[in-house]
This record gives structure tokens, C-alpha cells and sequence, in this order.
């Protein structure tokens, strides 16, 4: 018998956040989120997403055990504004029981047709800069703090409870020594005299912090016409500021502006923190923090997070300022390998942005959606 019930206290959604921890106990390639962090994000108080969103957690049991979880998110800017009648779902967990996925599906269901939404959607998050996706591919790799790694059998739930596909990400790798400069290293010279850009390289996380409204300001007009996009408001940007940008290696973060020091476009790559992250095992202290420090200095794997690039200067060769700069912080810092997040596989313009780098597929994911 399984029974599905609704995180009501703060002890109950630690339980939730630590789930995985024994789901996946005897996996090497799973990544554990800070403790800590997983519950603040989940905080009506402090995530600033709840203001124009909503989420119920859910856990479920059977003999007084946990045996799954989901997070049911209404995100009301993309159902008010979009006018999409989504009903989306994520932090999806469970055990390899189809009667457990069945029963937290729906749960998500129900609060679906209460809200008289029209489909639902998973596993996703609450909005584009959280993880997305189930992995069909891959589980032989290591996951990394901005995907969630799951088991194989989560497919088969999916497509046995009537899901179909909706949207198909890759994710792939590169050695840093095939970002050959004399790819772009002349093209980096003709297109910022062309248009007269000039790139911005930090040393400080101080002096990133005037541009990041300005950078989210981009993201949002840079990704603005790919599907399921919700924009990010002036409110998460600072949220965002705060939580991440001072934590991200200011030498990775690049911009490249024009002759009125308009923002034109602008890269966001971090240190590999997966291994720092399991040996932490959730817990930033008493050495947690220390492993997180010494990847931040020392990992010699770099993850593409995010790349915006204005759309009027979209498919004139900025890029090429960018891997430019990106070459000679690698060579630096001795950066082996590139990792590229979740990229939609039908978006054709960022995979020809990454053609002459030999980059290979590593892993595959997909979000499933069923009419309610």
C-alpha cells in the first residue's frame, strides 16, 4: 500500500531533500546537492520564485518508508502571461515500483485539474536556470551540480504511464587543447572591428556585480524565442547575484560589449565542483566547504552553464571573441576538458556555435508531458 503525502514542515522537506541520498547511495555518478542550499531554494521566504510560482512536495511511503518524491510547480507567469496551461513537475524520485511513480504522478495530476491547467510537464523546474530533464543516456558520467542524474528505469515509468516526449536535450564534451586559436583568433580580430566590441575579462567578483542586471536583462533577450522559456525578473536577478555570481570564478565569467558599453554578449563557465560535491556529501561542513574551495582553484574540467549573445549580433561571429578569451583563462588554469550543459537538440544555432571543437555527445535527456 502506498501512501502520498504533502511536506507540511521543515523537517518533512528535509526528508525530501535527502531522498536521493540513499536512492543513490551505491552510484558513483550521482552528484549530492549542499544540504542546506536544496532547502533554502525550496523557501517560500528566501527563493524569490515564489512570487509568481507555486510548489507542493510530495513524498511517498510504503510500511512507513520512503519510496519517492515530486515537486508539483505552477509557474503563473508562463500559464498568466504565455498563456500556457502547464503543469509542471520535478525533483522527481522513486524507486523501481510502478504503482510508487504512478501514485506522485498523480498527485500532480490532481493539482493540475484543480487549477484547470491543461498538460503537465517533467521533470523540469521553476524556471529555464533550473536543472531539466530525465537522463535516457549517459550513466556511465558523472552528473554535475546544475543536472539531475537518475536512474535507468525512470524511462520506462514515463512511457508506461502514458507520457510522451516533448523535448530532447544532449549534453557533450570536448578537450580544451581542440579549441585551436587559429579557429578564431582572426575572426575575433575582423568581427570587433567590424562592429566595434571590445570583450570585459574580470579579476574581481566586485566589478562583475554593475553588468549582471544587464547580463539577465540579455538572457532574457537571448532566449526569448525558445520554447518553454520563462524570463527571469528583477527580483530572482537578485537572488541569483547573491547565490551564485560571487561564488563563479570571476576570470570565467566573459563579456563583450559595444562602443557605448552596451551588453552584447556574455558567458558564464564554471569548475567541475561534482567530486568536491561528493565528498561533501551534502555537508558544507566541517571539510565540505574546504573541497568546494580547492575545486574552485584546482578542477581542470570547465562547465559551459550559459551563453547569451544579443539578437541582433546572433550568427555574425561574436562567439569568436568569447573562445578567444575562454582560450587563454584555459591555458591559464590548465583546463583539460569543456562540458557543455543540457542543450535543446532542435536548437540548430548553438550546436554550430560548438561544430569545430569535435565535441562529443556524452549524455541525452528528455522532458515528457501528458494532457490532463
Amino acid at each position: 500500500m502506498i501512501s502520498v503525502k504533502q511536506v507540511q514542515s521543515k523537517s518533512d522537506l528535509k526528508r525530501f531533500v535527502k531522498f536521493p541520498f540513499s536512492l543513490y547511495k551505491d552510484t558513483p555518478y550521482w552528484v549530492p546537492p549542499i544540504i542546506k542550499d536544496e532547502m533554502a531554494s525550496f523557501d517560500k521566504n528566501e527563493n524569490p520564485v515564489f512570487k509568481t510560482a507555486e510548489a507542493l512536495f510530495f513524498l511517498a511511503y510504503r510500511d512507513n518508508k520512503i519510496v519517492g518524491r515530486v515537486a508539483a510547480i505552477i509557474n503563473w507567469l508562463e500559464v498568466n502571461e504565455q498563456g500556457l496551461k502547464k503543469m509542471r513537475f520535478g525533483w522527481f524520485d522513486f524507486v523501481d515500483d510502478l504503482e510508487v511513480s504512478k501514485a506522485l504522478l498523480d498527485k500532480v495530476q490532481e493539482i493540475g485539474n484543480e487549477n484547470k491547467l491543461e498538460y503537465m510537464e517533467g521533470p523540469v523546474g521553476f524556471s529555464n536556470l533550473d536543472k531539466v530533464g530525465v537522463l535516457t543516456e549517459g550513466f556511465d558520467h558523472i552528473g554535475n551540480m546544475i543536472t539531475w542524474y537518475n536512474h535507468p528505469y525512470y524511462q520506462s515509468h514515463y512511457e508506461h504511464h502514458g507520457f510522451k516526449v516533448e523535448k530532447k536535450y544532449s549534453e557533450s564534451k570536448f578537450l580544451a587543447a581542440n579549441a585551436d586559436p587559429k579557429l578564431f583568433y582572426k575572426a575575433n580580430l575582423l568581427i570587433k572591428k567590424r562592429y566595434g566590441l571590445r570583450e570585459l575579462n574580470f579579476e574581481k567578483s566586485s566589478e562583475i556585480m554593475p553588468w549582471v542586471d544587464k547580463m539577465f536583462d540579455l538572457f532574457n533577450d537571448s532566449y526569448a524565442k525558445l520554447s518553454s522559456f520563462v524570463k527571469i525578473t528583477d527580483i530572482q536577478k537578485e537572488y541569483f547575484k547573491k547565490k551564485y555570481i560571487s561564488f563563479i570564478n570571476p576570470e570565467y565569467i566573459k563579456f563583450v560589449v559595444d562602443g557605448d558599453d552596451n551588453l552584447v554578449a556574455f558567458a558564464i563557465v564554471m569548475p567541475s565542483f561534482s567530486e568536491a560535491l561528493q565528498k561533501a556529501n551534502g555537508k558544507l561542513f566541517p571539510f565540505g566547504i574546504f573541497h568546494l574551495l580547492s575545486a574552485r582553484k584546482n578542477s581542470k574540467d570547465a562547465i559551459f552553464y550559459l551563453i547569451g549573445i544579443h539578437p541582433k549580433y546572433q550568427n555574425k561571429g561574436v562567439t569568436s571573441i568569447i573562445f578567444n578569451e575562454y582560450y587563454h583563462t584555459f591555458k591559464k588554469r590548465g583546463v583539460v576538458n569543456c562540458i557543455r550543459t543540457p542543450e535543446l537538440e532542435d536548437n540548430i544555432a548553438i550546436h554550430q556555435m560548438w561544430k569545430h571543437f569535435d565535441p562529443k555527445v556524452i549524455k541525452r535527456r528528455r522532458t515528457y508531458v501528458k494532457d490532463l
